[in-house]
């Protein structure tokens, strides 16, 4: 992580106008940079004059987070834009969108709920065809990031906390509701790194006592807006799924967790039922084959209060 002393060597401009790259790599090294070569070859790519690379690596030496400091961040393959002030996606993130079109891959409506920069909106647009995509940030600054991320797939993006923002006649309509809550237990938030703690929203990270109050009111809400086959999806931790599950199953949900060992990246997805038909026939594969692992399905349990 790199240090907010300014005092770290700058690289040596070369007789061709820019330095070479094992010169700024040396520098965001010094600075405690883990992937100093690769760091330096996108800012490298990205500054036009010494003077812009300078300020570049300043920048990124004071402790600005990477994506923050180009611009931009890489997100499934789409260059998502990001700003100062907004949570900066996360590449564990790809596989909620991966669980996502599994389980919709003809989704029609898509609904990114507390969506900071709108990559996981733009990515499922991206993937499927042409869909209705809606998107909604408590945090204004969030919210014009994402409607330039969504612009191209005509999407649709709404400041307010959580549903209250999003229009009516999307009740009962939401094929994906993909709701990357914050999950960081409020204790636990001075413990996470200087680039997110210093730089990203609180309330894009604090999730509460136990990192699950947004999820919670979520899960409680979803039933209402999504359609009938239509699926919830939430990012959580290890040690959260368990009662996560329970949260999607108390709202009425067939729930289960996906697990991603390479991405370190656990999802909670919960369905809709359309009957208790295509129940059976909807699932029938769900837990097999690929590179996530799947928790047993859990089912919603009436007699379930706690």
């Amino acid at each position: 992580m790199p240090s907010s002393s300014p005092a770290h060597p700058s690289p040596a401009p070369s007789a061709g106008g820019l330095p070479p790259r094992d010169s700024v790599a040396a520098a965001l090294r010094a600075a405690g940079c883990v992937f100093a070569e690769d760091e330096a070859a996108l800012l490298l790519a990205a500054a036009r004059t010494p003077g812009e690379l300078a300020a570049l690596v300043d920048r990124r030496v004071r402790g600005l987070p990477l994506e923050i400091v180009l611009g931009w961040a890489e997100f499934r393959g789409l260059r998502v834009a990001v700003a100062p002030g907004v949570f900066v996606p996360r590449r564990r993130t790809e596989f909620l969108v991966a669980e996502a079109l599994a389980l919709a891959p003809r989704a029609s409506v898509v609904v990114d709920l507390c969506c900071g920069s709108g990559a996981v909106g733009a990515a499922l647009a991206a993937a499927l065809d042409r869909p209705e995509v809606h998107a909604a940030d408590v945090d204004p600054v969030a919210v014009r990031c994402a409607r330039g991320n969504l612009a191209d797939a005509g999407g649709r993006v709404y400041t307010g906390d959580l549903f209250e923002s999003l229009p009516g006649t999307l009740r009962g309509r939401v094929d994906i509701l993909a709701a990357n809550v914050p999950y960081v237990p409020s204790a636990e938030v001075a413990l996470l790194p200087a680039e997110a703690r210093d730089h990203e929203p609180l309330v894009a990270l604090d999730g509460g006592a136990d990192g699950l109050d947004v999820l919670r009111r979520v899960a409680a809400e979803a039933p209402g807006w999504l359609a009938p086959g239509g699926c919830l999806l939430a990012e959580t931790s290890e040690t959260q799924a368990r009662a996560a599950v329970a949260a999607f199953t108390r709202a009425g949900l067939t729930a289960r967790v996906a697990v991603s060992e390479e991405l370190h990246a656990h999802v909670v997805t919960g369905v809709r039922e359309r009957s208790q038909r295509a129940r059976r026939s909807d699932h029938a594969g769900v837990a097999g084959g690929g590179p996530a692992s799947t928790l047993p399905l859990s089912r919603p349990d009436p007699d379930d209060r706690h």
